[in-house]
């Protein structure tokens, strides 16, 4: 073989090999902290379920990777001089993944299912800034009559009841997003099978196996399919969070979304700059069940509140990933004070002291010790609060047992209104604004596990909402209506979150923001 016809097999060759590669698939194999109890985006609740479904649908707004407001299924809108009516003008030539075209109809017939008492959504009361949402979710006006309607295919036009501020925001939500009326329509509940499921997001379901992974594949029909450079994403469920990280560690998971707190020393020194905890919008807190004796004592959960040293919480058991909580609206909102509990400013002592007191005016004591049960999900981080905890409130005669069940489990039992004592719960924000922290404890919210419930705080919350076009009157309002759950411990906050991500260095785009938002469609990997 001559020199000449050596070199030109080994240029052919070289470049066969350029070939592979450049068509070789990209897969991120992604930690999620739980299986999706549903992936129908109008029966979902929280972040586990959200990061799939930003994955799988695009509503009408997005955030991006720095979690800032995007156009999404709408390429544009204009907002009337009132605030109340919303003009979208869709994306030209957007399809669903099974070919159909992006309408209107499609949102109008989404706003519509969940509103309608059928679906049973949590987040129903999300729309009840719509004009008569409210009435219609609760069976007083026709479907109808909600302030949705197509213009034409491509316009849709949204009218409120009140100036919202917060409304593009909350469009980003999973609850806002559209799903397809003929899959649904022919195939009921199965509509969101692997192979069946129709989306109009940057990928499609190619695989659900349940506590083992779920497979997206990028969706070529998506309108920007030419930017999308994860061809495959697996969401592995990580609820052990001590395998995940050494499935982390063998190479098996490209990023995890949670990290065994207690570890986070030896994690930093051995990950660096992998290891990526920073502020964020979320509050952890404990939901009493205060329609059951003896939960209902306001004066008895305001005892117990007292009693939990979240600074031992936030340092020992969160190694200062965490901060201590004391109101339901995290700070970081700009222009919004969060009502702070007036016991916040005693000493633990002083605080222990009192709950001692309150508890003896109770009646309770070591002939009559109060039992306590503590739900939670799966989770060394959520195992170690409610341990930590139990020992806090041993010394004042409080008897806690412990219940744990899997993250799919615990939601849904706190979803059916189940009986518990106290539940571990948390609210990572869904927007930008306190009311997103404040809405889930309204008497209509499917997310008011606690089943708490105040005239004051309903008037307050109406108020707040007339009062949309006036940023300072709504925000005072907002922070009023604030202290009084927080002074009634409707919900008893312990923490503020912080994000807790491990991120392998191939991993390009993945940007740390208060959100905690990581949209696939704007990560690659090297």
């Amino acid at each position: 073989m001559t020199t000449a016809l050596r070199r030109l097999l080994l240029v052919a060759a070289v470049l066969l090999l350029g070939v592979g590669q450049a068509s070789a698939e990209v897969v991120y194999n992604r930690g999620n902290s739980a299986d999706p109890e549903s992936l129908d985006p109008h029966k979902t609740s929280t972040v586990y379920e959200a990061h799939l479904l930003r994955d799988l649908f695009l509503g009408l707004t997005i955030q991006n990777a720095r979690s800032d407001l995007e156009p999404g299924a709408a390429e544009s809108w204009t907002v009337s001089p009132d605030g109340k009516v919303y003009t979208f003008k869709l994306r030209q030539g957007a399809t669903w993944s099974n070919g159909d075209p992006v309408t209107a109809d499609d949102f109008v017939y989404s706003f519509r299912r969940l509103l309608d008492p059928a679906t049973a959504a949590e987040y129903a009361s999300m729309l009840y800034v719509v004009q008569n949402g409210e009435e219609v979710n609760t069976k007083k006006a026709p479907p109808e009559s909600l302030g949705v309607k197509a213009i034409d295919p491509s316009t849709l036009e949204v009218t409120l009841k009140s100036a919202t501020p917060y409304f593009l925001e909350m469009l980003t939500h999973q609850a806002t997003y559209p799903v397809h009326r003929a899959s649904i329509e022919t195939l009921g509940a199965e509509w969101i099978k692997p192979g069946k499921l129709v989306s109009n997001g940057a990928y499609t379901l190619a695989e659900f196996v349940p506590n083992d992974h779920i497979k997206l594949v990028k969706n070529p029909k998506f309108y920007d399919a030419a930017k999308v450079q994860i061809d495959v994403v697996n969401y592995i469920p990580t609820e052990d969070r001590s395998t995940a990280l050494k499935r982390y560690e063998a190479g098996e998971l490209d990023s995890n979304d949670d990290m065994p707190t207690e570890q986070l020393a030896d994690i930093r020194a051995k990950f660096k700059d992998q290891v990526r905890v920073g502020p964020s919008l979320g509050t952890y807190y404990y939901a009493f069940k205060t329609d059951k004796e003896p939960w209902s004592n306001p004066k008895l959960r305001r005892a117990l509140s007292m009693a939990i040293d979240r600074d031992f919480l936030a340092e020992k058991v969160w190694s200062n990933s965490m901060i201590p909580g004391y109101s339901m609206v995290p700070p970081g909102i700009k222009g919004y004070e969060p009502a702070i509990a007036d016991y916040a400013a005693m000493s633990q002592l002083d605080r222990e002291d009192e709950a001692k007191k309150i508890l003896t005016e109770l009646g309770y004591g070591p002939d009559k010790p109060l039992k306590m049960e503590i739900r939670f999900n799966t989770s060394e981080n959520h195992k170690n609060t409610a341990v930590a905890i139990q020992e806090q409130l041993k010394p004042l005669g409080i008897e806690v047992t412990l219940l744990n069940t899997d993250t799919k489990t615990h939601y849904g039992f706190l979803e059916s209104k189940g009986d518990f004592d106290v539940a571990r719960a948390a609210w990572i924000a869904d927007y930008k604004d306190p009311e997103t922290f404040l809405g889930i404890s309204r008497k209509s919210s499917g997310n008011n596990y606690a089943s708490w419930s105040s005239d004051e705080y309903e008037q307050l919350m109406n108020k707040a909402a007339e009062a949309g076009d006036k940023p300072d009157e709504r925000f005072k309002l907002l922070s009023q209506a604030e202290k009084v759950l927080v002074d009634d411990t409707g919900n008893m906050p312990l923490l503020y979150y912080s994000y807790h991500n491990l991120v392998s260095p191939k991993l390009k785009g993945f940007e740390d923001n208060v959100m905690d938002v990581h949209p696939t469609r704007f990560i690659r990997k090297e």
